[in-house]
């Protein structure tokens, strides 16, 4: 077993038998997509960054929204900030913008959240065929072209300002050669239209992109869009970092 792999991705055959006996149907889905299982219920660890914790009270509470790169640097970020805020992940994988729309008051719940630091990128990019499946760039279309994402990502924004938390946009991170359902580098387009959607609307960004293309040989899997669990670590140092500066205001 390859020792640079997390642990859910260094041996497919594995991880197959895994989620066959963990997650029954849900064992046909990638790792992208865990959507609907209950983690409350589940003991697989592939899912521990979904899972609620419970509050301590009197600190700041922090909501990481975003797909399974966030679920990759969920446990960290919660490590590095422990004692400072309560950092808590959606249970599922937020994916794309549409099911952000469609899933958002569902993860602000009622609770108010002091720091929201968000993403949606590499599910709109992805490429599905008309019945929704996953499929390559040549049998295709993305899931959301530029200007879908940009107004839903419009809407979320003005969504997630009347929670009064303070935002964060997650930049996303690289798409590399050969990920299958991808085109490399397609994320740089969507980024420049999330650039300039949270630039009109004064939010920081967290240039998670910039880092991981600067590393990207030493802290990405090769044809691959996820992270080794190192480089998992080091997203989370920025991440804690940014929320850090926004609690500190």
């Amino acid at each position: 077993m390859n020792a640079h792999l997390p642990f859910y991705l260094a041996c497919p055959k594995l991880m197959t038998i895994a989620l066959t006996v963990f997650l029954g149907p849900l064992a046909a889905h990638d790792l992208q997509n865990p959507a609907g299982v209950n983690p409350r219920e589940q003991e697989n660890p592939i899912l521990k960054a979904l899972v609620p914790i419970e509050d301590v009270p009197g600190l700041p509470r922090v909501l990481l929204i975003g797909d399974s790169i966030s679920m990759g640097y969920t446990l960290p970020v919660r490590e590095l900030l422990e004692g400072k805020a309560n950092v808590q992940h959606p249970p599922e994988n937020c994916e794309n913008t549409a099911l952000g729309l469609k899933q958002l008051d569902s993860w602000l719940g009622t609770k108010k959240w002091d720091v929201i630091h968000f993403n949606f990128g590499l599910h709109d990019l992805k490429h599905q065929d008309e019945q929704g499946k996953n499929v390559s760039p040549n049998k295709g279309k993305p899931v959301a072209s530029l200007p879908v994402y940009e107004k839903n990502l419009r809407e979320l924004v003005e969504r997630l300002k009347l929670t009064g938390a303070k935002l964060i946009w997650c930049s996303t991170t690289p798409v590399p050669e050969g990920t299958n359902t991808r085109i490399k580098g397609s994320e740089a387009d969507y980024n420049r239209v999330a650039e300039k959607v949270m630039n009109d609307n004064g939010i920081p960004i967290d240039d998670l992109h910039a880092y991981a293309t600067a590393h990207q040989a030493d802290i990405q899997l090769p044809k691959n869009v996820h992270f080794t669990d190192e480089g998992s670590r080091q997203l989370a140092r920025l991440v804690a970092a940014s929320i850090l500066q926004q609690l500190a205001k």
